[in-house]
């Protein structure tokens, strides 16, 4: 089958949500993409503690400024579809509460006709943890852990109840119910992340990796699904955060889904070959103008991929 394709929308600073992201989302789906993605960025520091994903040095991207709320970027692309699946990449789970972002993805779900998939993570950022979140950075990961069971109590049957550290649920009613229990994806690199993703995910959110190296990480999930018991298939949306030049650039050590339309085929070809990868995000959209820009870049991109027969 076609390897699965999706978009992400339009939230950074220069777009105009008013004006973009309408015609974005629904041009997505008459083009044929399979999903609409959202990410998190709640503010950007200056000047920022540490650097981009903790790496001394390494400066914010411009992308970064000014990047729209992610569930009213995504609820407003649901009311305007009726086929892509709607999904974050990622939400950083402690940056909400447990239960109201358990609600807001069954609201979401159930609104659009079982379309919500919750993509999480555990973030990184100093500096927009500083600004509110659910415990300390330090207590990321068990934050996360509560989520994950707060989802499947309040996606549930009623009464729901959860007695957790971060969360208290007496015995009630809580409604609406999704369509079905919301998919759960989750960004995992390592360590305590990886197990969590085998013991109790639905997807995997790799990023930033070439073919090889997908490859070899992928390799390492299955062999540690299959020690700690997993049997359930594990879905894997690969996020790629392209770089679109209209011209050809020396493909030597450069990275992936980096060049023009012709390398990003190559390169989401070279991720499809991968036995087991079943989509991948194409993230077109840091240096696009404007909305129609992204969405003839969407257009561009999907009809190569599917001309290549990918």
């Amino acid at each position: 089958m076609p390897i699965k394709l999706g978009l992400s929308l339009p939230q950074m600073h220069q777009f105009d949500l008013s004006r973009d992201l309408v015609p974005v989302a629904r041009a997505a789906e008459e083009t044929g993409y399979d999903s609409l993605w959202v990410f998190e960025r709640t503010l950007f520091p200056t000047p920022a503690t540490q650097g981009l994903y903790g790496v001394p040095g390494l400066e914010w991207p411009d992308s970064y400024r000014s990047v729209a709320d992610p569930l009213v970027t995504l609820a407003m692309a649901a009311a305007v579809t009726e086929r892509v699946r709607l999904g974050s990449s990622v939400l950083v789970a402690p940056y909400h509460s447990p239960f109201h972002l358990a609600r807001w993805f069954a609201t979401l779900d159930a609104a659009s006709n079982g379309r919500a998939v919750a993509g999480l993570g555990t973030g990184w950022s100093h500096d927009e943890y500083a600004a509110g979140s659910t415990g300390t950075f330090a207590e990321r990961g068990a934050v996360l852990d509560e989520m994950l069971d707060v989802f499947a109590a309040v996606h549930g049957p009623d009464p729901v109840s959860y007695e957790g550290r971060f969360t208290t649920i007496a015995p009630a009613e809580v409604g609406p119910k999704p369509v079905r229990p919301v998919p759960v994806y989750l960004a995992a690199s390592g360590g305590a992340a990886l197990r969590r993703l085998v013991e109790r995910a639905d997807g995997w959110l790799p990023t930033g990796m070439t073919a090889e190296q997908l490859a070899g990480a992928w390799k390492g999930v299955n062999a540690l699904a299959a020690e700690r018991g997993r049997t359930r298939p594990l879905d894997v949306c690969v996020r790629a955060n392209v770089r679109y030049t209209p011209q050809p650039v020396d493909s030597s050590g450069r990275q992936p889904f980096h060049g023009n339309v012709a390398q990003i085929v190559e390169d989401v070809a070279a991720h499809a070959a991968i036995d087991g990868i079943g989509e991948i995000l194409l993230e077109l959209g840091p240096d696009a103008r404007d909305g129609q820009e992204l969405a003839d870049r969407a257009r561009e991109v999907h009809a190569a991929v599917r001309e290549a027969g990918v």
